[in-house]
């Protein structure tokens, strides 16, 4: 598992081990593909990293100039190994890691909240959770997210996920082996214009 893009590119991450199987990476094609549509959006972004596990898709983000970034997961496993993959990416002035359980309020997302909400998000829970969808309804509620905020939820490729949840609408959906991603968009309080659709 390595960065594939950007300032930190080529970095090989450090892996969960044989004793931290909750922890499911994202996979280096199935990353690069995200990122790929992502593109432009990355650059400057506020980004939340929800269920990180190793870090790596917040970690991406930042290699390729998004401005900060929050990493949040329950397990101290996986919040310890977030913090090792900073390091090794040189990202810790530009880096929040919290260990906190997501199946809770998100409430304490506002205190870390950067001024205008984050503008890219992205939501990785345990496939067989279910808990994409309550997440997301959830950072619908107050200003966590951004106006014209884009959201990426990865669940099992056979998952269902609705085209609007909450202030969110469904803008792109695609499959990378076992995993699928859907991408949204928060539409409220948004000027579209060219290019951000």
């Amino acid at each position: 598992m390595r960065i594939i893009a950007g300032t930190a590119r080529g970095r090989r991450l450090a892996s969960p081990g044989s004793g931290t199987s909750a922890i499911r990476p994202t996979s280096d094609r199935a990353r690069e593909a995200v990122f790929n549509i992502l593109a432009e959006e990355v650059a400057g972004a506020r980004v939340l990293d929800l269920f990180a596990g190793t870090g790596a898709l917040g970690l991406e983000a930042l290699s390729r100039g998004a401005e900060s970034a929050v990493f949040v997961d329950k397990s101290r496993s996986a919040v310890s190994l977030i913090g090792k993959n900073i390091q090794l990416c040189g990202f810790w002035e530009k880096s929040i890691v919290l260990q906190r359980d997501l199946t809770r309020s998100l409430s304490f997302l506002q205190s870390y909240s950067p001024a205008g909400g984050f503008s890219l998000i992205f939501i990785d829970p345990p496939y067989k959770t279910l808990l994409a969808e309550t997440i997301i309804l959830e950072l619908g509620k107050g200003e966590i997210v951004g106006a014209g905020g884009l959201l990426v939820a990865e669940s099992s490729a056979g998952g269902q996920l609705p085209a609007e949840i909450s202030r969110f609408s469904l803008k792109d959906q695609r499959v990378y082996g076992e995993a699928g991603f859907w991408f949204y968009r928060k539409t409220d309080g948004f000027v579209k214009s060219p290019g951000n659709e």
